[in-house]
């Protein structure tokens, strides 16, 4: 009876099976199902040579224009150092630039370049046969409820943009 008890006591912990209904389930499945998607999109930027943690960066200028560095750590959740790493490796690249911002010498704004939109265009291209992996056990409908439900969990109506 013991190993009856600690058995249900183990199995009533596990958080990350499918049917587990424990309030952590919902963030281990996302955080499962980010690593299975994040596997897919680095593999796609590994033929342009960059990796995940640029293309964040990438999305970011394209979405927003020139932003400051301590704005791009903020958006795509890297520390000062690690945002410096990246916008140094995108500079090496060719792919963005940074400039001293009017009225502010010591703040500089990272800029996509014109390799830079290219590269963005070309991941994308390359992206999309591998993106319908993402979704391949998905029924008729359930990627677009997917996206949908997603963005609102992403998104709160009246939350951060």
């Amino acid at each position: 009876m013991t190993a009856d008890v600690s058995h249900r006591a183990t199995a009533s912990r596990a958080t990350d099976r499918p049917g587990d209904e424990s309030p952590f389930a919902l963030g281990l499945l996302l955080r499962r199902a980010h690593w299975h998607a994040a596997a897919v999109m680095t593999e796609a930027l590994r033929p342009l040579g960059i990796e995940l943690r640029h293309f964040a960066v990438l999305i970011v200028l394209v979405n927003r224009g020139p932003t400051v560095q301590r704005d791009l750590a903020a958006a795509t959740g890297t520390d000062k150092a690690g945002i410096m790493r990246v916008v140094d490796d995108l500079e090496r690249k060719g792919l963005a630039v940074r400039r001293t911002v009017p009225g502010d010498r010591r703040v500089r704004a990272v800029e996509i370049t014109p390799q830079g939109i290219e590269l963005f265009d070309a991941a994308h291209v390359a992206a999309e046969p591998l993106a319908e992996r993402l979704v391949a056990e998905l029924g008729p409908g359930e990627p677009e409820q997917l996206t949908d439900l997603l963005t609102r969990l992403a998104h709160p109506a009246g939350g951060e943009a």
